[in-house]
């Protein structure tokens, strides 16, 4: 049983020197002085307080050494064998001087009579938490090894002197042959190991395509070819056999033009090809070349319309004081002269040019369809038209439907008038 302590009057120079006692955080020792209790070694024995002191040096004591012996924190930047070693050569190592502190009796306070001092609680005299040290970098203190890579998550070099190579060739560079290597399917299974010479060739045969797949991209580039000749083809025929017409049509015009302004003999007949004449259709704003003959290439394909003349179907010429004139164009591309005639109406004026006169018919009957073979449709008296008697009659014909040539359409028209060139042009062309 320990004894009583007796009660002293110097109290609280008790309570002062447990407090002396407890060193300031802030003011650490210099390595060789003695550590400061923030620091000290793990297991250190706490030295008991005088037994001579006072009931208030006690009563202070307690709550400093219960405040003591609360688990410390162990800071994870204390390094004990760092702080220990000899820094400024010649002094004591830390956990000796330390030691001998311990071992060295304590003098005795001096007791002074002060007042009672106040409750202190014990929270106030715990240790704040060390703060962690700084964390070091491998790259900053030494070489990279193989667990300092693999701490940092760089993936280790994979493969021999051929494979860094090859990775490198890829990658562009010598330093791209650290990552890991693409797996080759010609040389390397789905398992990652390498396949034998007779499993590469296996492999390499069936990566090649079949025979089946050839002829279905061949037959695949064919129709691709085939569908792009037949988009130029109908650019061709719908828009630049319109234009290429269209300038023909106005040179041949041109031509006839100039010839009737230099006063060139009208000839007995007119050659294949050869234009005569200019038709007038007011309310289609046609203004066309007539040619003799129905050539497709050497007439109707370059924007003009054709006379029905012996070598085809023979008609009359404007001038014949009886007769049918008849006279074809197309529909539909090359200039399309005539692809607006189904909107002609009886009475509209109708005007072919020549170089002594003007002949103005008047529009009188239509026939939306009929055969490719009816030819009665361009007799002297047309059958179908109307007319009951010999006149001078004029025939337009074409190709029907739009686009096509399965059937042909007519219209009809009966002259009006003729006027000569010298009186000026007739009132259809006027108004």
């Amino acid at each position: 049983m320990t004894a009583l302590r007796p009660e002293q009057d110097g109290g609280s120079s008790g309570f002062e020197d447990a407090v002396r006692r407890l060193d300031d955080p802030l003011n650490d020792p210099l390595p060789g002085q003695h550590p400061s209790p923030w620091f000290r070694p793990t297991g250190a024995q706490e030295q008991e307080p005088d037994q001579g002191q006072g009931q208030g040096q006690g009563q202070a004591q307690g709550q400093a050494e219960e405040a003591r012996r609360r688990p410390e924190p162990e800071p994870e930047w204390y390094d004990p064998q760092g702080y220990e070693q000899d820094w400024y050569g010649g002094a004591q190592p830390a956990t000796q001087q330390h030691a001998a502190q311990q071992q060295a009796p304590e003098p005795a306070p001096v007791a002074v009579q002060e007042p009672e001092p106040a409750h202190v609680p014990v929270q106030e005299l715990q240790e704040p938490e060390a703060e962690p040290g700084p964390v070091q970098d491998d790259e900053t203190v030494a070489l990279r090894t193989a667990d300092t890579r693999r701490a940092a998550g760089i993936p280790p070099a994979v493969g021999g002197r051929a494979a860094r190579r090859k990775a490198a060739k890829k990658g562009g560079g010598r330093h791209s042959a650290a990552a890991a290597p693409e797996k080759d399917p010609e040389t390397e299974a789905a398992d990652g190991k390498p396949l034998t010479r007779v499993e590469a060739r296996a492999a390499a045969r069936a990566a090649k395509p079949t025979a089946g797949v050839i002829a279905s991209r061949a037959v695949g580039e064919v129709f691709i070819s085939i569908g792009v000749l037949m988009l130029l083809f109908v650019t061709y025929q719908l828009w630049w056999s319109n234009i290429r017409a269209h300038d023909l049509a106005g040179s041949a015009r041109s031509s006839l033009e100039d010839d009737w302004a230099n006063g060139k003999g009208k000839p007995d007949a007119f050659e294949p090809g050869q234009g005569f004449a200019i038709l007038y259709i007011p309310k289609l704003d046609v203004v066309v070349p007539i040619a003799e003959g129905i050539s497709k290439t050497q007439v109707l394909d370059k924007g003009m319309v054709g006379h029905y003349d012996k070598d085809s179907i023979p008609t009359a010429m404007p001038d014949a004081k009886k007769g049918n004139f008849g006279i074809a164009g197309h529909r539909n591309t090359h200039g399309e002269p005539f692809r607006f005639i189904n909107r002609l109406e009886p009475g509209d004026p109708i005007v072919v040019e020549t170089q002594d006169k003007y002949y103005v018919y008047k529009m009188a009957n239509i026939l939306p369809q009929t055969a490719p073979s009816n030819t009665s449709v361009l007799d002297p008296v047309p059958a179908g038209s109307g007319f009951t008697k010999p006149g001078r009659y004029l025939t337009l014909t074409t190709c029907t439907p739009e686009f096509t040539s399965t059937y042909r359409m007519i219209v009809w028209g009966k002259m009006v008038e003729e006027r000569p060139r010298s009186k000026g042009k007739p009132d259809a062309l006027v108004e």
